[in-house]
């Protein structure tokens, strides 16, 4: 196996691991754009980790500081040569970066995302100039999310391909990115919490009477006050505004790939749905989408594919 294919084997298995809804959702896009899509997931999945591995005691913020300097550093080297780069710089990016620079090259991805992606990554680094542990508005918290969340949708627009001009396209896809952002947000509480983060806007939260020691004294005591329920209900309804703000991007996309975006939005949204029907319990569990209600939405779009689509090939 050449290193290529092994590298995107590499970034499909890790996908599979740790993106499960996302890698279902991936299965319905015609193999070229699904392995692009799962190197540039590979690609922020393993700059994620370097970040929060800091925060487990593992390396110091002036480590990871450093680390994302290199991995800059590599990045702008290997959009100008690949063969330039050392793959022993950055050990954790090796496998990943074979299948992640073929498909930038490819599909002609603008650097300047994967640049603004490493910025908001700083963002988390505490100690650092950049750092923010929390958010105090909702627009303070988009400028993480653009760099961390909405570029990747923007990313995504030139592998899986528009029927229109893709800057019509794009602030759809931005919003998509963001909409996902904010559901990671919303189901992860309580692990940002242990990290020493809240990635939810204060004075959204202070309007029902939130703020962080009560969230950590949910925590804490395994207990549901409900002014988080409040906020956090406030926030879902926020959330699927994002949503609605990104769902008409959808129809703009190559047709052969909207079954598969429209699975991952589906299946996302849903997760707000069991947010909701754990009783807001995310300050104690991990809310996830059920096995067969996954499979239940995927099927339908395995279907749609195998009845061609007027004017597709």
């Amino acid at each position: 196996m050449t290193e290529l294919a092994e590298s995107y084997r590499y970034c499909g298995a890790l996908t599979a691991e740790h993106g499960r809804t996302y890698h279902l959702a991936t299965r319905l896009l015609p193999r070229h754009r699904r392995n692009a899509v799962h190197a540039l997931y590979a690609f922020a999945r393993t700059v994620d980790d370097i970040v929060d591995v800091e925060m487990g005691g593992v390396r110091s913020t002036e480590d990871c500081a450093a680390e994302l300097d290199r991995i800059e550093t590599t990045l702008r080297r290997g959009f100008d040569d690949p063969t330039a780069i050392d793959p022993g710089v950055v050990p954790e990016l090796a496998p990943v970066l074979p299948a992640f620079l073929d498909s930038v090259a490819t599909f002609h991805i603008a650097p300047k995302y994967f640049f603004a992606f490493l910025e908001s990554m700083r963002m988390d680094i505490p100690d650092t100039p950049s750092h923010r542990a929390r958010y105090t508005t909702m627009p303070a918290l988009r400028e993480y999310m653009y760099g961390s969340a909405a570029v990747i949708g923007l990313q995504m627009l030139p592998v899986l391909g528009t029927i229109c001009p893709a800057n019509e396209a794009e602030p759809h896809a931005a919003a998509l990115g963001e909409a996902f952002q904010l559901t990671n947000f919303l189901r992860d509480v309580g692990e940002d919490l242990d990290r020493g983060r809240v990635y939810l806007p204060a004075d959204e939260l202070a309007a029902f009477g939130v703020d962080t020691d009560l969230l950590m004294s949910s925590r804490r005591t395994g207990t549901t006050d409900q002014r988080i329920v409040r906020a956090l209900a406030h926030l879902i309804a926020v959330t699927r505004a994002v949503y609605r703000d990104a769902e008409p991007g959808i129809g703009m996309l190559d047709r052969r790939v909207q079954p598969g975006i429209r699975t991952a939005f589906m299946l996302y949204s849903r997760i707000l749905d069991e947010i909701e029907r754990s009783g807001y319990a995310v300050l104690h569990q991990r809310a996830t989408v059920p096995r067969r209600n996954r499979w239940s939405t995927a099927v339908p779009q395995f279907a749609r594919l195998a009845v061609p689509s007027r004017g597709t090939q």
